[in-house]
């Protein structure tokens, strides 16, 4: 190997959670490998902020000190109790999590922390006894070299590398250059999401158990607004819709989250004190809601490059982060076999979607009958059931076993 000519057997691209979870269930299994990334660290990431126990999981899996050392005290990580959930008719419903029995730990069903952050903290556990990890490195061109891969890619000196693999994982978000090199898809409206992230501080009446918050304004079905609460008494706020909606009713993204943040009778007031502290910044969802094959003849795909972002909620670090560790393991697998066609991979794919199955069914009974006439009153009535508040409570207690004690289940 020269400075210029790296020969890895497995070449992860892209280090956000999906590629950094994949890094480091590599590194567990003892299997050497290079990760690269475009951004230096710590880099923002246009996101929600949102942690659901999906991560958790992930992280238990990984080490489960890492929760009680290292995220419980952290004070970039802040607990959530439940969701406030804002109907089309103004009318709010909490979803509070009981506390705990006397004796069991107090653990929460939600978290938030910024991605400037979360991010950080996966990337610093990189671990370069197995992983060479290169910021700061753009991959420009991917080729298929007979039964490998030649990448060529450039670094922060300007210095051109090639990069030769027998494994290619795809961690690089939704504009994948891994994704552009295999031939894969342009974006399809019906199943990506148009979406504007605004940090404010001080915004009024949040809940003290720091309740995420999500409104569905009137008249506009798909969509959300929500508010995720962040330490320092700052806010995540955003905004977003189904593209194939904001295309067809000829939305303007940021004149809908203008007036939600400044005219909306539930909202407008809650702003009225608060100060923004960035412009609102938009960004683009893939989302989960068509099932896509996210491997082939020496690739992987996880997370963005795979488009699965949950397409009910919109949440995507959980998900990423599990396709990570699953893709790990069905590396794992191909380099004990010594073989990377796509036949040692046919499962990957239905081990990522079963656990999306029930959202993505969802999701797309409401785009095919597309009842908006029906939309506000079904949620206007459903979202205020006393049985819903009763369901939450019986059930987050399973949640948090699963996500705290059972084990990540991969049939090959």
């Amino acid at each position: 190997m020269t400075n210029n000519h790296i020969q890895t057997e497995l070449l992860i691209v892209g280090a956000g959670p999906a590629g950094a979870t994949t890094s480091l269930f590599l590194t567990k299994m003892g299997i050497p490998h290079t990760i690269v990334d475009a951004a230096k660290f710590p880099r923002d990431k246009i996101c929600g902020d949102g942690l659901d126990l999906k991560v958790f999981r992930v992280l238990q899996h990984l080490d489960p000190e890492i929760t009680v050392a290292e995220v419980f005290d952290n004070q970039d990580f802040l607990q959530s109790w439940g969701a406030r959930i804002i109907t089309p008719n103004g009318r709010a419903t909490e979803f509070v999590q009981p506390e705990p029995p006397a004796g069991e730990p107090l653990r929460s069903v939600l978290w938030t922390a910024k991605r400037l952050h979360f991010d950080q903290f996966l990337v610093k556990k990189i671990d370069s006894r197995f992983a060479n990890f290169l910021p700061e490195t753009k991959v420009e061109k991917i080729e298929r070299d007979g039964n490998a891969w030649r990448v060529q890619a450039k670094n922060a000196d300007g210095e051109e590398l090639e990069i030769n693999t027998r494994l290619l994982i795809g961690a690089d978000g939704d504009h994948s250059v891994v994704l552009r090199s295999i031939g894969e898809r342009g974006i399809e409206r019906r199943h990506y999401a148009g979406t504007l992230r605004q940090y404010w501080r001080g915004v009024s009446g949040m809940h003290p158990k720091n309740l995420i918050e999500v409104y569905l304004p009137k008249g506009l079905p798909l969509s959300y607004f929500y508010i995720f609460p962040l330490p320092n008494g700052e806010a995540n706020v955003g905004y977003g819709m189904v593209s194939e909606l904001i295309a067809k009713n000829k939305y303007n993204l940021k004149d809908l989250f203008k007036k939600l943040l400044y005219e909306d009778p539930y909202m407008a007031p809650r702003f009225r004190d608060a100060e923004p502290l960035e412009e609102p910044i938009g960004w683009g969802i893939p989302l989960a809601s068509r099932r896509r094959k996210n491997f082939g003849d020496g690739y992987l795909l996880v997370g963005d490059a795979a488009s699965l972002v949950c397409p009910t909620s919109g949440e995507g670090i959980g998900t990423g982060m599990i396709s990570g560790y699953i893709a790990a393991h069905f590396a794992q697998k191909a380099l004990i076999a010594k073989r990377f066609d796509a036949g040692i991979f046919q499962n990957y794919d239905r081990e990522v979607y079963r656990r999306l199955e029930d959202e993505i069914s969802v999701f797309q009974n409401l785009m095919r009958f597309q009842p908006w006439r029906l939309y506000d009153m079904g949620i206007n009535l459903i979202a205020p059931l006393p049985a819903l508040q009763k369901a939450f409570k019986r059930l987050h207690h399973g949640w948090l076993e699963t996500a705290f004690e059972k084990e990540i289940e991969i049939n090959f």
